[in-house]
């Protein structure tokens, strides 16, 4: 039987030439100031047989900074940067979006302008520490957003989404709700405490969320716009009750806004489904760490319809050909852990491809 990960698909106003999507993972291998760095280049390109890659979490101001050596993209220096990335991506025939994610709460005063504290929905602090430059330091109080200040941040996501796609020739971007960083925080009654329009109801809550997307598909066109979500997800000390009424509002305020996808981290299966129903568009799942990676099981995904496309995460790092080693049923590398955050080129852009090893 003709395996359905392999056909082609559309995405917006993108055709893909299969349905493996390369899933944004953060590597730390950014410059100090965030421009994307030649080695960069060279793992995303290497990746390019990827139907669709979206990058690592790349903050869209200094404040939403999270990590050491991530990449941002509020300025021209890292768009240029990131133009690199793009232009060699495409003379590979590859297509790729950029993730714009803010941190919020899970940063230091060490990486934000001036030591000042992290921002935050609501002043929460998370249990556990981050990682700075200074190795692990323990998580401070973040500073509640003011609500004209939420206001600020929405449009610097939309500046953002412009400078990636018109300076830094992204495809497209994807808007990164989930995990624990800002925008899975207003969603997240434990870290929502809010008595204003952002606060308090299901609806309230998704509000910035929603707020956000359509800023940027207003900056871009909603074609070029991906949104990521993660259901029932405690990364990064997150605590979340109400999973079904939160996402039912989000996927409700979504739905018309005629987004190229929906990107799902696989949680409840309930709760997939749920979104599934509601959303007309195609929908990209993550099934995280509960299947391994393979043909047939990536297939079943698609075969019984919880998704169009399947994201993949740790397997990409390891095997830079994954596309090709699942068409021929090839063994895979085994990813080096040591080496997922930060370091040399080594576990980053040195795992050989089936043509290498041979």
């Amino acid at each position: 039987m003709t395996s359905s990960l392999f056909s082609p698909a559309t995405l917006g106003s993108l055709q893909l030439r299969n349905r493996l999507v390369m899933a944004p993972m953060t590597r730390n291998r950014a410059a100090a100031d965030g421009v994307p760095t030649e080695s960069m280049t060279t793992y995303y390109t290497q990746r390019a047989g990827a139907g669709l890659i979206v990058t690592e979490g790349t903050q869209p101001s200094a404040v939403g900074q999270g990590y050491p050596n991530t990449p941002g993209i509020h300025n021209a220096e890292q768009a240029a940067g990131w133009r690199r990335v793009t232009d060699a991506v495409h003379e590979q025939g590859g297509r790729i979006y950029l993730q714009l994610m803010h941190a919020g709460r899970i940063s230091h005063p060490s990486l934000q302008p001036d030591g000042g504290r992290p921002v935050a929905p609501s002043a929460v602090r998370p249990a556990g520490q981050v990682f700075t430059t200074e190795g692990l330091q323990d998580f401070v109080e973040p500073r509640a957003l003011e609500t004209e200040e939420v206001e600020a941040v929405v449009a610097e996501f939309a500046e953002a989404a412009r400078l990636a796609v018109e300076e830094g020739g992204f495809d497209g971007v994807e808007v990164h709700g989930a995990n624990g960083y800002l925008p899975h925080q207003f969603l997240a009654e434990g870290t929502n405490q809010r008595t204003d329009r952002y606060g308090g109801s299901a609806e309230n809550r998704a509000r910035f969320l929603l707020e956000v997307t359509a800023a940027v598909a207003g900056a871009v066109g909603a074609e070029r716009v991906g949104v990521r979500l993660s259901p029932a997800n405690s990364f990064n000390d997150i605590v979340e009750h109400e999973t079904e009424d939160v996402y039912a509002a989000v996927v409700a305020g979504l739905e018309p806004l005629g987004l190229a996808y929906l990107h799902v981290v696989e949680g409840p299966p309930a709760v997939t489904e749920q979104i599934r129903r509601a959303w007309s568009g195609p929908m990209i799942v993550n099934p995280a760490f509960s299947l391994a990676t393979t043909t047939d099981n990536l297939d079943a995904l698609l075969a019984h319809g919880r998704a169009d496309l399947v994201a993949v995460g740790r397997a990409f790092i390891a095997n830079p050909d994954l596309v090709r080693r699942l068409e021929v049923d090839a063994d895979l590398n085994l990813a080096d852990e040591s080496s997922f955050y930060g370091g040399t080129d080594a576990g980053y852009i040195d795992y050989p491809t089936l043509d290498q090893a041979a």
